[in-house]
């Protein structure tokens, strides 16, 4: 978050009471994290957490059994970015794989569990199942913003199957229906919805994954539905025409007690789905008064401009399309299908780009709650003809440039991102991008598709903030080497950015508008050899100013460097924006190497008079502040302990203080103005070390602060925020 100048703490502000509060609160979520680790085979390897998250863990032996010995173990499901398919990286823990993942958006989540690319298996301690794809389990994340997906809160609707003969596929064949509450098998037949499942599904897919029961009963209970009958049929067929008008219409109205009138039917469907329901309407003019595409493009299959568009258009009450965002297939296939209904004067309704979905059940969930509420209303309208809440108009189509022809990642204004490999891996198997654009900046992997003798995956909408990703070919970490950013501690790795408000603090500056990044190099006596670290002055730096300026000396992780802060961190845009902002005031930031192996000789000894030889430095420990993150914490707490009053201020990101036996806590108190700690969330693999550490701390006698975990894992999303919240804090007292 952003600190202004009207917003920072007073010396050691008492917050007694509430940091009480969050430690138990926290602490409660981290008994909570590891009680949930399954100690059996037979315990679930799912477990839902408080808040969205959830932590998966997997006995290696399970793995074995299913797949044999591998390499690398992933959970993918609906978990990128749109609800796209993505893969969530396991880590190998004793006997285990395990992780712990989130925070996910209320809904439902479907997965599978895969081994080395292509070995995929089911989570067999998951009794749901979806039958279209046996390797995948279901769970459902609860929330408002999913409320008409859950279960209904009371007695609803029915749904039994019905078994009719297909004289098409000359065999007995299965839909699924759903009856209204209080169905009757007297008075007034019921209108009829047809809903058909996409490509590679079948009839049952729209309630093992599409939550059709619930969405259809709480849709009923709130008064929002007309009764009516739902018919899910199998359209795996070789003319799905035939089969619906002559096969399953006849079945259904044989078991039920439904209208015949062509008024009162409805045919909707997602992907071929859509396509299979825009054929019937064109070649069955008024056969369905009302026609719903999900996420399908109808010109993508062929001409369609011999529809008899007169006869559409006076006996069809409703047609109206749906889409996700560019990362569906459908997007350019439902412009150009608009574009010639527009042509032809064929009338139709367009819900609008759902800006948050792709091609995927997430998306298609939506389009029902939009479309069933609009059929059979009588002689109510059909609802609003124009977006749902929050869509967007489709104005042009979504082409990425041609293969070869552009630096990756290839970045649109609106946070849509297309990487693109070169040609190097064209024999390769599997090739996906792993990034930090899960929740709050986890990780998670999208597949790239190859593309003549390239790989390409797009990705997004992503949020404004700063990314870091690397390829993954086969299983091994690959650079994106048409990317020139570098990250020098992990090699594979590259960087882009999405600017926009959220982002605003890690953007650059204005062209002269920011600090000056300098290398210090200096000898080490400790490690005996030249030594370099980064140092950021602030705006207008003057050495010949009065006043000496003061010292924050910003420490890298475990595996990381003195590079890493810059490269990854972006801690020169964050110091140049609060600088010039004025929410930080003017002081000098050395970034050191601390991969020594005695840090405080190394800094107290080498580093320090190397940057006051050079540099307008405070020596008042009343105006020095050290911070880190990871391991850099660790060292900044043994610093502290070892050299209390040292630096009046310090900071721990993501990383516990440590043992409190033996500690000055009276001179660590008396000398230090900010203790304050930070620690991710439960995804955060710190997090109930970071939290037991608070505890102890408060039980020894420790002054700090702590205002609650930062959302998100060990990575640069929570530390740049931590850095953005800890740097105004400093020295405002200086001047």
């Amino acid at each position: 978050m952003e600190i202004t100048a009207t917003e920072r703490r007073p010396r050691r502000l008492p917050q007694r009471r509430r940091l009480a509060s969050l430690l138990a609160a926290a602490a409660v979520a981290a008994s909570a994290l590891i009680a949930t680790q399954p100690a059996a085979a037979e315990d679930p390897w799912l477990t839902q957490l408080d808040g969205g998250y959830v932590r998966i863990t997997i006995p290696n032996a399970a793995v074995e059994a299913a797949v044999g010995p591998v390499s690398q173990v992933v959970v993918e499901g609906n978990f990128a970015p749109s609800a796209n398919w993505g893969q969530i990286g396991l880590t190998r823990s004793g006997a285990n794989w395990q992780t712990t993942f989130g925070p996910l958006e209320p809904g439902l989540h479907y997965y599978q569990v895969t081994g080395d690319d292509s070995n995929v298996f089911k989570d067999p301690t998951n009794p749901t199942s979806v039958a279209s794809e046996p390797e995948w389990s279901t769970f459902f994340v609860a929330g408002e913003s999913a409320a008409l997906l859950a279960d209904a809160p009371e007695e609803a609707g029915t749904i039994k199957t019905l078994t009719y003969h297909s004289d098409v596929a000359d065999e007995e064949r299965s839909a699924l229906v759903w009856t209204p509450p209080g169905y009757r098998t007297d008075g007034r037949p019921y209108p009829v919805l047809y809903l058909q499942h996409g490509g590679g599904q079948g009839y049952r897919d729209w309630t093992e994954v599409g939550r059709a029961e619930q969405i259809l009963d709480n849709l009923s209970l709130s008064g929002e539905l007309a009764d009516m009958v739902v018919v899910m049929g199998d359209g795996n067929v070789p003319d799905f025409t035939t089969e619906l008008l002559d096969n399953l219409i006849p079945a259904v109205r044989d078991a039920y007690h439904v209208s015949n009138a062509k008024k009162d039917r409805a045919l909707a469907g997602l992907s071929m789905g859509g396509v299979q329901a825009f054929r019937v309407m064109r070649d069955h003019p008024g056969e369905f008064a009302y026609v719903g595409v999900f996420g399908a493009g109808p010109s993508r299959f062929g001409d369609i401009r011999d529809v008899p568009v007169e006869e559409l258009n006076d006996l069809t009450t409703l047609f109206r399309l749906y889409v996700g965002n560019k990362t569906d297939i459908a997007y350019n296939d439902v412009y150009e299908s608009m574009q010639q209904f527009d042509e032809l004067g064929l009338r139709y309704q367009f819900d609008g780009v759902n800006p948050d979905n792709g091609h995927n059940w997430n998306a298609w969930q939506e389009n029902l709650v939009d479309f069933a509420p609009r059929l059979f209303q009588g002689k109510k309208e059909t609802g609003d003809a124009g977006f749902s809440a929050g869509h967007t108009a489709l104005e042009e189509r979504f082409d990425p440039p041609a293969a070869g022809t552009t630096p990756t990642p290839w970045i649109t204004d609106d946070g849509f991102v297309t990487f693109e490999t070169t040609t190097d891996f064209a024999e390769a198997d599997f090739v996906s991008v792993w990034a930090n654009w899960g929740p709050n900046g986890s990780w998670v992997r999208v597949e790239a598709t190859k593309v003549g003798d390239r790989w390409r995956a797009t990705v997004g909408p992503l949020d404004p903030w700063s990314y870091y990703y690397r390829l993954i070919v086969d299983r091994v970490s690959v650079k994106d080497t048409s990317n020139p950013t570098k990250v020098t501690s992990e090699p594979a790795w590259s960087t882009f950015f999405i600017p926009g408000e959220e982002s605003r603090l890690l953007a650059d500056v204005p062209q002269g508008e920011g600090g000056t990044l300098d290398v210090l190099t200096y000898q080490s006596a400790v490690a005996n050899q030249q030594r370099s670290a980064y140092v950021w002055t602030p705006p207008g730096y003057d050495p010949e100013r009065a006043e000496p300026y003061p010292l924050f000396v910003l420490n890298h992780g475990g595996g990381q460097s003195w590079t890493d802060w810059v490269e990854v961190g972006r801690a020169r845009q964050i110091l140049d924006n609060l600088t010039r902002d004025g929410d930080a005031e003017p002081m000098i930031v050395v970034m050191p190497n601390g991969n020594v192996s005695n840090f405080n000789a190394e800094i107290l000894g080498s580093l320090l008079p190397a940057a006051e030889a050079k540099y307008h430095i405070s020596t008042d420990p009343a105006e020095r502040a050290m911070a880190g993150l990871s391991a850099g914490g660790a060292r900044t707490a043994g610093m502290l302990k070892a050299n209390p009053g040292a630096f009046a201020y310090i900071g721990l990101f993501s990383a516990g203080f440590g043992a409190t036996t033996g500690i000055d806590v009276a001179a660590i108190n008396e000398g230090t103005e900010l203790l304050l700690m930070h620690v991710g969330d439960v995804t955060d693999f710190v997090y109930p070390g970071a939290i037991a550490s608070m505890a102890q701390m408060e039980a020894a006698g420790i002054e700090f602060e702590f205002d609650g975990v930062t959302p998100g894992p060990h990575g640069w999303d929570p530390w740049q925020k931590n850095l953005i919240d800890f740097a105004p804090r400093l020295f405002h007292d200086a001047q």
